[in-house]
């Protein structure tokens, strides 16, 4: 081992020593790191979890599905919606009829409206139920899949027929594990004809997303008319043309209103890419923020510990004179410092890891978030820790390395 290996490992030793003759000190030195990297890791965790949960649940417009609505708010702006509200007319039937029967590039189409109902069967009962008209299409564009029986077909639409597909929920408080096809079920009193049963697909968030009832949905609006307002589904032909069918759609839409050039949109559009980059809009706005209270408990935290170590250096200023009395260099007293408080701020942040580990796994446990610790989390959690150390260590160990030996050994202990 040459010289330099052991004047770094002795430095090393040193600088362990020391953390656990003053353990107490060390801890509320290391505060403001375990702080700052608690948070930074804590915040990256859960984004990520989210992030899945993004991915896999929160749309069911699939990679080539969009969505027509009265109004979608991305960002929340008062005066916009308020303005929206005066400007843009319910959709309506007709002007479904006129886009359907033109768009070329879109494979499906659909019109969905919903509500909240109550659903009875004897003496069962099962309120803030989701009720969805829907055309048969939807089927297709939301990824309706069957574990038991089938969607309505057109036929039932345009008869305007009572028969129900019901989610994974429905079917196991009312009917258990008994079949469920070919039975009824009273939505607000009417009664409808079970005649398939989704496949389950879990819950978001803690939200269940089976704990639905879908109708034809010209049965829908025959019962409940559609002054609350619909929603018009496309699916284009393929990802590649799903940006050409959402400006087909918007195109015919602005022709059917007949609205000039200039004018604004009086409808808006949704696509999977939007929610997606929207909420990667919103992690990057929640991670700034992150990045900036952590800024401040590292500054705090590296503002300590050189406090603490010039403490530590008036403290050993004899001992510092004597390794420099029997030949220590410059260079091995700055080592020593250095390399004593990046290894305290680096165990700050090991213990800050600890903790973000622990509230993830409380997360985990307590939602319905996957929260998991990526391990660029980690590395960036503890590599930055143990840079503020270092950073901040620097006055402080050079102002050791600088202290004249006779003057040093002049100092009582």
């Amino acid at each position: 081992m040459n010289t330099a290996n052991a004047s770094f490992w002795e430095a090393v030793k040193g600088a362990a020593q020391s953390l656990r003759s003053a353990k107490l000190r060390s801890f509320l030195t290391l505060l403001g790191i375990i702080l700052a990297t608690t948070t930074l890791i804590s915040v990256m965790s859960v984004i990520s979890g989210m992030d899945v949960v993004v991915a896999q649940n929160v749309t069911d417009l699939g990679a080539n599905g969009y969505t027509v609505a009265r109004i979608v708010m991305m960002q929340w702006d008062p005066k916009k919606y308020l303005e929206m509200q005066r400007r843009n007319p319910l959709l309506n039937q007709e002007e479904f009829g006129f886009l359907r029967s033109r768009v070329t590039l879109s494979s499906q189409m659909g019109l969905s409206a919903e509500r909240s109902v109550t659903l009875n069967k004897g003496k069962e009962r099962s309120e803030n139920v989701e009720l969805r008209g829907a055309s048969p299409s939807i089927a297709i564009i939301s990824n309706y899949q069957a574990e038991i029986g089938r969607f309505f077909s057109e036929i039932e639409d345009d008869r305007h027929m009572d028969v129900a597909f019901i989610g994974h929920d429905v079917q196991t408080k009312f009917f258990g594990d008994a079949d469920p096809l070919g039975k009824t079920i009273e939505v607000e009193g009417t009664p409808f004809t079970i005649v398939g049963v989704s496949k389950a697909k879990g819950s978001v968030l803690g939200q269940s997303q089976d704990n639905y009832v879908v109708i034809p949905v010209q049965t829908y609006f025959k019962k409940w008319g559609s002054r609350q307002g619909m929603l018009y589904y496309g699916m284009a032909i393929d990802h590649e043309h799903l940006f050409q069918a959402q400006e087909e759609a918007r195109m015919l839409l602005r022709a059917y209103r007949h609205l000039k050039p200039k004018d604004d949109d009086t409808f808006s559009m949704l696509t999977s890419d939007a929610l997606l980059n929207f909420w990667n809009q919103l992690t990057a706005a929640i991670s700034a923020t992150a990045i900036g209270v952590v800024s401040v408990f590292m500054v705090v935290g590296g503002v300590v510990i050189m406090n603490i170590m010039l403490a530590v250096v008036t403290e050993r200023t004899h001992e510092i004179g004597i390794r420099k009395s029997v030949g220590a260099r410059h260079r091995d007293i700055l080592n020593q410092f250095l390399v004593e408080s990046s290894m305290l701020s680096g165990v700050g942040g090991l213990i800050g890891v600890m903790i973000a580990w622990l509230i993830s796994l409380l997360v985990r446990s307590l939602t319905a978030v996957p929260s998991s610790i990526p391990i660029t989390a980690v590395i960036v959690g503890v590599s930055l820790s143990a840079a503020v150390g270092l950073f901040f260590g620097i006055y402080p160990a050079r102002q050791a390395a600088r202290l004249d030996p006779i003057e040093a050994l002049r100092m009582e202990r």
